[in-house]
C-alpha cells in the first residue's frame, strides 16, 4: 500500500512539474529522497503520461498543422518545430555517445533552480519591453532546439523554462505563442527520450517491477498533466510567469539552507 502511494505523489509530482517552468526532473529528484528513488524504467512510464495529456490538449492545432501542410504558414510552422527537434535529437544523441549522466545530487538541482528563478525574472523584464510579437523566426526555433539540451544537461533548469524564455528573448515576446511552440516541440523531443530510455530499461530490466503501481502512476500523471497544463495556457493569457520564478528561488535557497549535503 505505501509503494502505491508513493507511486501516486511521484505521479501527481510528475503530472504537475513537466510543463510548468519549474522542472520535473528536479521536483522527482527532491521528492525520491524522501519517496525512495525509483528505476529509470518507472520515470519513463510516468513522463510519457504526461506526454499522453499535452499531445491531447494539442491535439486539434496538430490536425490543423497536418491537414494544412499544403498552407504556407503552417508548412512554414512545421518546418521550424522539424529543425527545432532535429537539433534536439542530435546534439541529445552525442551528449548520450560522450557517456553523460545526470547527477543524484541534490545541491547541484537547488542552484539549477535559483539560477533559473532569477533568469526568468530577467527574460520577463526584457520581453515586457519588446512590441507584442507572435511569429516564430527560424532563430527562436534554432534557439529552443538548443535549450532543451541545456534543460537536459542541467536537472533543475526545467525543459519548458528554457524554451519559453528562450523563445521570449529571441523575438516571441507573445507568451501563449512562445508556449505554445515550446510544448509542440516538445512532444516529439520527449516522445523519442522516452521511447529511447524505455528500449533501453527494457531490454536491461530483470523483470521485478511492481505493474500495478506503473499503471496507477502513469494514469494519475496523465490526469494531473491534464488539468495542469489546461490550467497553465489560460493563466498566462492575463499573467506573467513571476510567481513560477519566486517559487524556483524560494524552494532552491530552502534546499540549500536545509539540504545542503543531500
Amino acid at each position: 500500500m505505501t509503494d502505491l502511494l508513493n507511486a501516486v505523489l511521484l505521479g501527481i509530482i510528475e503530472g504537475i512539474t513537466e510543463f510548468l517552468p519549474i522542472s520535473s526532473t528536479g521536483h522527482l529528484l527532491v521528492a525520491e529522497h524522501w519517496l525512495g528513488a525509483r528505476s529509470e524504467l518507472f520515470n519513463v512510464v510516468i513522463q510519457a503520461g504526461a506526454i499522453l495529456a499535452v499531445t491531447l490538449i494539442y491535439r486539434q492545432r496538430l490536425w490543423q498543422l497536418a491537414r494544412g501542410l499544403g498552407q504556407r504558414e503552417n508548412r512554414d510552422y512545421a518546418l521550424k518545430l522539424a529543425v527545432s527537434f532535429l537539433i534536439t535529437a542530435v546534439l541529445g544523441f552525442a551528449v548520450t555517445k560522450l557517456g553523460f549522466k545526470l547527477p543524484e545530487k541534490i545541491t547541484p538541482v537547488a542552484w539549477a533552480f535559483v539560477i533559473g528563478g532569477f533568469w526568468m525574472l530577467a527574460a520577463e523584464y526584457f520581453a515586457a519591453k519588446k512590441p507584442d510579437r507572435r511569429e516564430i523566426t527560424w532563430t527562436v526555433a534554432i534557439l529552443v532546439g538548443l535549450a532543451q539540451i541545456v534543460a537536459a544537461i542541467f536537472p533543475g533548469t526545467s525543459r519548458s523554462a528554457a524554451t519559453i524564455f528562450v523563445a521570449l528573448l529571441a523575438g516571441t515576446s507573445n507568451r501563449p505563442a512562445a508556449t505554445e511552440f515550446a510544448f509542440l516541440v516538445g512532444i516529439p523531443t520527449m516522445f523519442a527520450a522516452s521511447g529511447y530510455e524505455l528500449l533501453k530499461a527494457y531490454k536491461a530490466h530483470e523483470g521485478h517491477e511492481d505493474w500495478s503501481a506503473f499503471g496507477i502512476a502513469f494514469v494519475v500523471s496523465t490526469i494531473t498533466a491534464f488539468v495542469a497544463v489546461k490550467w497553465l495556457l489560460g493563466y498566462i493569457r492575463t499573467h506573467k510567469y513571476t510567481w513560477f520564478a519566486v517559487y524556483r528561488i524560494v524552494l532552491g535557497a530552502a534546499l540549500l539552507v536545509f539540504m545542503p549535503n543531500a
